[in-house]
């Protein structure tokens, strides 16, 4: 929210610089995010009287004129300047850039210049190159008073603007009055009173206004004001909505907005000439639609609270009025309407349209409901006062929630959970210069403003943030003694180690985005399970929890394709979403990995360029899990059913990691064309899913955990190996076969590894059988107190080949 100094102390009686003010602010929970100073833009504009005005010699559009600027510009003598503008004449005061002067609406630096021949000597300001105003059609007229040689932004009482970020918690300080308060109860002033101008009333209402929905509505309260005036705002009234980023409009329009940022109230005028029979609050019939004053039309269903009349709706409740009834300069009778609406309703109707607004903000954070009918009669007298017009009797239909939340407080809290020493009386002063009532018992009865107030501990937080959160000192956890702990937790070890392990194989980490679009993300959406779907997403594109970690990675090897690169290799470690069945977050720990392009480029020594395969994709599997102290010798692969709708991998090109036939630790291989067409991929590409949270956890050690890393102690004999070729039938997985052998003697055997595989010779009979293939197998023996012996061998060698039968492979002769 931003705001101008001067506006602030309009409604604080305070000597504080800005200095102190924007400490203050912070140190109450209310950080400024930037001051602005339009002085310093006005820098060498002054107030100049011209003094004479002569037709340029050589152009029919410019005159030549003689400007005094001070006493001391110049050495008090006239300048010359050269002016276009259609109004410039003697005797006029206007703003005079001078040489070094940077105008600005553009940026430009002035200078003294020749302009056909004759000499300038700066320029005179527009009110929309001096960027406080649109008018262009001349140069600014100052009043006749205003004194030559004055600094302007002096002169036109420029302020510094103050930007302050209002936490969703905090309504009460969706205006300037609010903020004030804050500050005075920081003991920074004194908050002035809320002055509402006089007038007087005469007869009823003439429009009928009632509330329909008194869910969505529960109070409706309006008047008519008849023969008035509309027509542009007074400067300070400008001015002030200038320094909140507001552009002026008219003056009716500008009171309900300063209404707005100055008490958090928004209201609307709605001019009476545009309606037909009663105003009311309903509910919207479905698919009825509304003309905005952003020029929109919006389709409206039965959940969402409108204002209307007879005919049509004028008024999406809330959030913003029609085009249809607005005010215009034509205007004579306006309907002034001040509501309190359901905060929830405006929030769903808001995000259901995509709409949003100042009156949106503040409504469904929830407004002050005790401030209808003062909020009333203040736009009424601010309107009467400067339109002119006679006002009507108020009209009250429904009423507000006036029921104040009651808190039992234990001021022992304060030192408790906000960590600083208060004394009773100071905390009884803040509560109370907040407007809460504190009685003997420190019953605090809060006022119907603070929605946010929901238990003592939000009670303490007041106290302490206006005490100030600067004297909340810092106080470090106490620390065991000895040897710092370790503290972070085994996944959070587990994930370092990954993406160590990862970054140290060539893979380049990728960060993406935890959202995806609908179709990406159903592509990769796990059978029986449900997609996370946000109801207020940042954008159509991005609005669906990633179900896997492939989608992000392969829109990134996209975008890596389009811009020439000719091999990607990324991971990333994050976090895969779905939605369980009672509603709930299920989030589950994911490492992926993806492969794409070329492996190695092509060269005279390699020939064409090798591209990725299914087993480059295994390989980094096996070795990320290792690396993630999975047990990987006992791993299993298996096909990959049950993990997708089946078209994100190639059915016969990719396999699961598992640890039992249900325990899947990691699915790779290559993927499905289908999926490349979708992601509009050229192929091939290999990925690896790892899922962490399937990862068994190794068990806690006994006794006294020892941090030093034990002493490698090579062993005493050399290792002996020995070499097996099987026949076994084609299905048989390798891998299968491998870890049988390795278990045959676990006492002995250390290592076993696959080194040929052999399935015959194509149109030549003999040696291998039709449907069965020859694995070769080096299995490593690693004698311990003594060297082996031809028994001992053959008898390793004999447990070897028992093991191999079992699963129906024989030793080929």
């Amino acid at each position: 929210m931003k705001f101008s100094l001067t506006w602030l102390r309009d409604h604080l009686e305070t000597d504080a610089t800005l200095a102190e003010i924007t400490e203050a602010l912070n140190a109450i929970g209310l950080e400024v995010e930037g001051v602005e100073d339009p002085s310093e833009k006005l820098a060498g504009f002054r107030v100049a009287h011209v003094l004479t005005a002569e037709k340029h010699p050589d152009a029919d559009k410019l005159q030549v004129l003689t400007v005094d600027a001070g006493p001391d510009v110049n050495g008090g003598k006239p300048l010359q300047v050269v002016c276009g503008a259609p109004n410039a004449r003697a005797g006029m005061k206007g703003v005079l850039g001078l040489p070094g002067a940077v105008v600005p609406s553009n940026g430009m630096e002035l200078r003294k210049a020749a302009i056909r021949g004759v000499e300038s000597t700066g320029m005179m300001c527009s009110v929309r190159e001096l960027d406080i105003g649109e008018s262009h059609e001349g140069i600014l007229e100052l009043p006749d008073d205003a004194p030559a040689g004055h600094s302007f932004a002096d002169y036109q009482g420029s302020s510094p603007i103050i930007e302050v970020a209002v936490t969703p918690n905090r309504p009460d300080c969706m205006g300037v009055h609010g903020i004030a308060r804050d500050l005075a109860a920081a003991g920074l002033g004194t908050l002035k009173p809320i002055a509402v101008p006089e007038f007087a009333t005469s007869g009823a209402c003439p429009v009928e206004i009632r509330t329909d929905d008194a869910q969505g509505c529960p109070a409706f309260y309006g008047r008519v004001i008849t023969g008035v005036k509309n027509g542009p705002s007074p400067d300070w009234l400008q001015q002030r909505l200038k320094s909140a980023g507001q552009r002026p409009i008219s003056l009716l329009v500008d009171l309900t907005n300063y209404l707005m940022l100055a008490y958090g109230r928004p209201a609307h005028a709605y001019d009476c000439a545009k309606l037909h029979g009663a105003v009311h609050a309903r509910r919207a019939k479905p698919g009825e639609q509304v003309l905005a004053l952003n020029e929109k039309t919006y389709t409206l269903d039965d959940s969402m609270v409108v204002i209307a009349d007879e005919r049509e709706v004028h008024d999406i409740a809330g959030i913003m009025g029609g085009e249809n009834s607005g005010v215009s300069d034509g205007t004579t009778d306006v309907l002034l309407e001040i509501a309190y609406f359901d905060p929830a309703r405006i929030g769903v109707t808001g995000r259901k349209l995509g709409l949003a607004s100042d009156a949106r903000t503040r409504f469904e954070r929830g407004v002050d409901p005790a401030f209808l009918d003062e909020g009333l009669d203040l736009l009424t007298g601010l309107i009467v006062e400067l339109a002119g017009g006679t006002a009507s009797e108020v009209v009250r239909a429904g009423s507000p929630p006036s029921e104040p939340k009651v808190v039992a407080f234990d001021t022992g809290l304060t030192k408790r959970l906000g960590g600083v020493e208060v004394p009773e009386d100071e905390q009884r002063r803040i509560l109370e210069s907040l407007d809460f009532a504190v009685d003997g018992d420190w019953q605090v009865t809060c006022p119907l403003r603070r929605h946010d107030i929901e238990g003592p501990v939000d009670i303490v937080e007041e106290i302490v943030r206006i005490h100030g959160l600067d004297k909340v000192e810092s106080v470090p956890l106490p620390r065991a003694e000895g040897v710092a702990r370790a503290t972070a937790t085994p996944q959070q070890v587990m994930e370092r180690r990954l993406r160590r392990a990862a970054a140290a194989s060539g893979l380049d980490e990728a960060v993406t985005w935890s959202f995806l679009p609908e179709k990406e993300a159903a592509h990769f959406g796990p059978e029986g399970e449900t997609l996370w779907t946000l109801e207020n997403p940042i954008s159509e594109d991005l609005k669906v929890m990633r179900p896997s970690l492939l989608p992000g990675l392969l829109m990134s090897a996209k975008r890596n394709a389009d811009r020439g690169a000719a091999s990607t290799r990324l991971f990333e470690l994050g976090r895969r979403y779905f939605r369980k069945d009672d509603g709930t977050s299920d989030e589950r720990a994911t490492l992926g990995v993806l492969l794409a392009g070329e492996k190695t480029p092509r060269g005279w020594g390699t020939g064409k360029a090798e591209m990725f395969d299914a087993f480059d994709a295994k390989a980094a599997a096996i070795a990320l899990l290792e690396a993630a102290g999975a047990p990987t010798d006992n791993l299993m692969v298996m096909g990959p059913d049950s993990l997708g709708p089946g078209t994100q991998f190639h059915p016969g090109q990719s396999a699961t990691l598992r640890l039992g036939p249900k325990n899947v630790l990691a699915r790779f291989g290559m993927l499905h064309p289908a999926t490349l067409k979708a992601f509009d991929l050229d192929g091939p590409v290999a990925a690896v899913e790892l899922f962490l949270d399937a990862i068994p956890a190794r068990k806690a050690a006994k006794g006294p955990v020892s941090f030093a890393r034990p002493s490698f102690t090579p062993p005493a004999l050399q290792p002996v190996m020995r070499d097996f070729a099987f026949l076994l039938p084609e299905p048989l997985a390798a891998g299968d076969l491998l870890r049988a052998v390795q278990g045959a003697d676990k006492a002995n055997i250390i290592a076993a590894r696959v080194f040929d595989l052999f399935t015959g010779i194509p149109g030549k009979e003999g040696g291998v059988p039709e449907g069965m293939k020859s694995l070769a197998i080096e299995v490593t023996l690693q004698p311990q107190e003594k060297s082996y012996k031809d028994a001992e061998i053959k008898a390793i060698a004999d447990k070897v080949v028992a093991a191999a039968a079992k699963l129906g492979a024989e030793l080929r002769g």
